[in-house]
């Protein structure tokens, strides 16, 4: 008979403990290979600090509309600042706030990043002037996030009996903030019996990403191997662990990259916290030693030449025609809302 997978709750620091229970460890190595999702307690994020930066993002993504319009990207940046998405009949289906890891060019020079990958950084990033700590315990936020990120890589490589420091951790790796909020959908011509997609399905290509997620439903979907979605449960002080594409890469496959998706329900407006982890932007991301084999699919890459064009590559695909031209006009974009949308 076969067993559908489950994602499980895992106790971070008992599992990286030497005594840790062989049937712990069993379901990490599980949960990364079947569907590419754990949920970690004990993971040292102290509560207090998870719960500010969600009190503050709340307060700002709840500010009227024409006050938010003020936070979008100047330049058009989809991923710097506030910024709303409508389906295609202005509905809104979520709002973003959005923050890299420097505020600025000049911050990234600072810290070391080479001369080369700056212009990731050439569109700052945008604050609310009403709230002055909110950048500094937004970069807390970010910093024990890759922390978090840090631990579970030393964990799966632990788990697959490769060792702890399998995986690149880097003194600088490259890191993005993104805070989503999901409206309740109370329109009435959506069918009962059909989800609401609030956020398309996709994989993360990060190596891991640690999310927060808050609301009242299990909103959150992973796909499990044949095909089906499963929703992730929503664990009071758990952090969701999802790996990306880039982690299936270093280990040929053998751990999934978790394909995920959002769904409307609830009664209340539902909030996830995502930071995305990178490997350092020189990094060559190709299956690691102990995964390597000379028939892989996956051909050597530079991190840098992936996410180098990583905002022609999202308009491609997404990017709607009065966006990309807010984008090539180098002005703010804010999208239209129909009158009967949530949040106008």
């Amino acid at each position: 008979m076969t067993t559908t997978p489950t994602i499980p709750v895992i106790d971070l620091a008992a599992a990286l403990s030497d005594d840790a229970p062989a049937e712990l460890l069993a379901a990490v190595r599980a949960a990364a290979e079947q569907i590419g999702i754990i949920q970690v307690t004990g993971h040292g994020v102290d509560q207090a600090l998870i719960d500010d930066f969600s009190r503050r993002a709340g307060r700002l993504l709840a500010l009227p509309r024409a006050d938010k319009a003020q936070l979008a990207s100047p330049t058009g940046h989809p991923y710097r600042g506030w910024r709303q998405w409508p389906d295609d009949f202005g509905r809104l289906e979520l709002e973003r706030f959005n923050v890299g890891q420097f505020d600025n060019a000049a911050d990234a020079r600072l810290a070391g990043v080479p001369e080369d990958h700056l212009a990731l950084w050439a569109h700052a990033n945008v604050w609310p002037g009403d709230d002055p700590d909110l950048r500094a315990v937004t970069y807390a936020y970010i910093d024990a996030s890759r922390q978090v990120a840090e631990q579970v890589l030393r964990l799966y490589g632990k788990v697959l009996g490769t060792g702890e420091d399998t995986f690149p951790r880097s003194e600088l790796p490259y890191l993005t903030l993104t805070v989503n909020n999901y409206p309740t959908w109370t329109y009435p011509d959506t069918p009962a019996d059909e989800d609401k997609l609030l956020l398309l399905e996709h994989a993360d290509g990060s190596a891991v990403t640690v999310l927060a997620q808050q609301g009242d439903y299990e909103g959150l979907q992973v796909q499990l191997p044949d095909g089906s979605w499963l929703p992730v449960p929503i664990v009071p002080g758990a952090l969701q662990v999802f790996s990306g594409t880039l982690l299936a890469a270093w280990t040929n496959g053998r751990l999934r990259g978790v394909r995920h998706r959002v769904v409307a329900g609830g009664t209340v407006t539902r909030r996830s916290t995502a930071v995305f982890y990178y490997p350092s932007l020189d990094t060559v991301v190709e299956p690691l030693a102990p995964f390597a084999t000379d028939d892989s699919d996956y051909e050597p890459v530079l991190l840098w030449d992936q996410v180098a064009d990583g905002v022609e590559d999202y308009l491609k695909v997404f990017g709607r025609p009065e966006q990309i031209a807010a984008w090539r006009e180098g002005r703010p974009y804010v999208a239209e809302l129909t009158e009967n949308s949530a949040g106008r």
